[in-house]
């Protein structure tokens, strides 16, 4: 035995760290899918450093994103209220009874203490009265209708946009404060209250806002806003500091520095820094974005990585400081490693090997991070000078089902190009049928950390094979871009390439018994592969951008992304488009797709699947209610194992394992 699907439940991820700032202690929060509760569900926890017993700290569902104090003796982190919009709570860092912070009727989206630890900053969303619960007994089909002008509306995993988020600021309240008490019936007494202090709103309006950074005085607020264009898109952000007395607000980068920000933090010593890239003088310019790290001086911002080697723009990337240095994330190879980068521009690696660092923190010279590896999907590490240490053992319950690691190969394509990627093969002799696998994208990347995709095919009898062709992430940015508006061309030889590559040389692996599956931009090239190629005996396309031509208008990132991927050009469209080739599809398919899915929307796959059926191909379409494009990496636990269930069916039909 391996990994079944219901074991997802054992793949616990271990969020992005806080440390004491003695270095005493280190907080952060789990989270795994549970099937019971059919939601993903985590706590937070508190261990000593170096060489404590971690131990849970609050009991709530899924309470996340915590925040030490600058004294280090509260914790601030967010918790879903009753109506399941994400509040403010505060616990003592021992432990205790938390207590709610704010009431936003449009949850909480990001937190930070002031420099004196007597006020949190936060973002919250702001539904328009009437709208999204605001008025009790009126659903959403009752609601008025919405007035778009903009060129974006909605956006995948929320919806529409007319909920901006907002800069707040709000007294923290002491963690041992009397609670509140309902009032009894019939009392002239005030209505319940759930939070000690009202939250003043420092922005207004449309504009939503991302970030918030205190100034090292507490004077101010930094945060990137956001304004949705009338005419098109420019990805080109602006740093505004807003006084937190008057919510006056200053410009301290401006959209001429053709910079798309990531993230903002300030260094002990106030020097803001940013993680950023350049996308051009059209503000479009996004494939393969090169994410460096910036320090913003007096006379503007100064790169000090270089983006064409190094990649800082891993998704949940962000900043550590180690006195003048800064900790950064560098997603290499299937790994990401830990950086340290200096004021002049020095890089040395802090931690690397096989693993993914996902967070980070440091005090005093002392680093922790949250790691993970082939066997384990997160653990706490702490690295004190040249030692690092396990401080959890999460990954445990995976390894006790059974794990096969994958073994890593490079091939030599047909015009030489190397090609990077990963065999996965079931224990004994085979020969096993064989799986590629392609993962979205483009600019993204297969890994080394524990894949519940790979373990739960390989349990069935599958060998699995999958890798990082050209456009993908973490091989040099010229690597990424080589297939900007050349989609289906170098990428479809390199997958082809290695998969023939690892297949021919390995025994084990069936060369005449194959499927092929992929998401997003994997379904994109799983559906250009069963067009040009008929060997394979089933196909898997799930949530995949497979109309080039009809995402500028459906799709939330239709107005930049089939731009810059695929060009404007109707027949350089056309010659990148898998509905142009759909006629030429003979290989039984599966479509998956998720019904709120507003990234690669619905009707990708409705199209196609209807054309597909025209034709005559044996192809069958499963549509997940309720999930959207992340339905594969944080949908409801039951739906991930139904949405396996249904993928090992489809290949026990048409891919049998022997």
């Amino acid at each position: 035995m391996i990994m079944r699907p219901t074991d997802i439940q054992t793949l616990i991820g271990v969020g992005r760290p806080a440390i004491a700032a003695t270095g005493a202690f280190a907080v952060f929060a789990t989270s795994r899918p549970d099937l019971a509760a059919d939601r993903p569900v985590g706590q937070l926890w508190r261990v000593d450093v170096p060489d404590g017993s971690p131990r849970r700290i609050t009991r709530g569902v899924a309470d996340r994103a915590p925040r030490l104090s600058p004294d280090d003796s509260t914790i601030a982190f967010l918790r879903s209220d009753e109506k399941g919009r994400a509040q403010i709570f505060v616990v003592a860092a021992q432990g205790g009874e938390p207590v709610q912070v704010t009431d936003q009727p449009g949850g909480v989206t990001d937190l930070a203490w002031s420099p004196d630890g007597s006020r949190l900053g936060f973002t919250a969303r702001v539904p328009e009265p009437g709208r999204y619960g605001t008025v009790e007994g009126r659903d959403a089909a009752a609601e008025p209708p919405r007035r778009i002008t903009g060129i974006r509306w909605h956006a995948n995993g929320l919806g529409y946009l007319d909920r901006p988020a907002h800069v707040f600021v709000v007294d923290a309240p002491a963690t041992d404060a009397e609670p509140f008490y309902e009032p009894a019936p019939g009392l002239d007494a005030p209505e319940k209250t759930v939070v000690a202090a009202a939250s003043t709103a420092l922005t207004h309006g449309e504009t939503s806002w991302s970030g918030v950074v205190w100034t090292n005085d507490g004077a101010e607020l930094l945060s990137v806003p956001d304004v949705i264009e009338t005419a098109r898109r420019d990805l080109r952000d602006r740093i505004v500091a807003i006084a937190v007395d008057s919510g006056e607000q200053r410009e301290i980068l401006g959209r001429a520095e053709n910079l798309s920000v990531a993230s903002v933090d300030v260094a002990p010593d106030g020097t803001v820094f940013l993680l950023a890239n350049d996308v051009g003088d059209e503000g479009t310019d996004f494939v393969a974005p090169g994410v460096a790290l910036f320090a913003l001086d007096a006379d503007g911002p100064r790169l000090l990585t270089d983006p064409e080697s190094i990649d800082l723009g891993e998704v949940g990337s962000h900043l550590s400081f180690d006195g003048d240095d800064v900790l950064v994330q560098d997603r290499t190879r299937g790994r990401l490693r830990l950086l340290r980068v200096s004021r002049g521009g020095r890089v040395d690696q802090v931690l690397g090997g096989d693993l993914e660092v996902s967070g980070h923190a440091v005090a005093r010279g002392r680093v922790v991070a949250s790691v993970a590896s082939p066997e384990s999907s997160g653990e706490l590490v702490t690295i004190d000078g040249p030692e690092v240490r396990a401080l959890t053992a999460f990954g445990g319950a995976a390894r006790e089902t059974g794990i096969a690691v994958p073994v890593e190969h490079e091939i030599a394509g047909r015009d030489g190009y190397p090609v990077h990627g990963w065999v996965a093969v079931p224990e004994g002799e085979g020969p096993f049928p064989v799986i590629l696998q392609i993962h979205g994208g483009p600019y993204a990347s297969y890994g080394v950390h524990l894949f519940d995709e790979t373990q739960v095919l390989v349990d069935a009898g599958y060998a699995v094979v999958y890798s990082n062709p050209r456009g993908s992430a973490g091989y040099g940015r010229a690597h990424g871009r080589s297939i900007r508006r050349r989609m289906g061309t170098l990428d479809f030889f390199d997958v082809m390439d290695f998969f023939d590559g690892v297949v021919g040389a390995d025994p084990r692996l069936d060369a005449q018994r194959i499927g092929v599956m992929g998401g997003s931009y994997g379904g994109y090239m799983t559906a250009w592969i069963i067009a040009h190629d008929h060997r394979f005996a089933g196909a898997i396309v799930e949530r995949g951008f497979l109309d080039p031509a009809a995402f500028p208008g459906s799709s939330d990132i239709g107005s930049f992304f089939g731009d810059e991927y695929v060009g404007t050009d109707p027949a350089l469209v056309a010659a990148q488009s898998p509905m142009a080739v759909v006629d030429r599809v003979a290989t039984p398919t599966l479509v998956l797709h998720s019904e709120l899915d507003y990234r690669c929307p619905l009707d990708q796959a409705t199209r196609y699947y209807a054309a597909l059926k025209r034709n005559g191909v044996d192809a069958e379409m499963l549509v997940f209610p309720g999930e959207d494009h992340e339905l594969t990496r944080s949908g409801r636990p039951q739906h991930r194992v139904q949405r396996f269930e249904a993928v090992l069916d489809w290949w026990s039909r048409y891919l049998p394992v022997r």
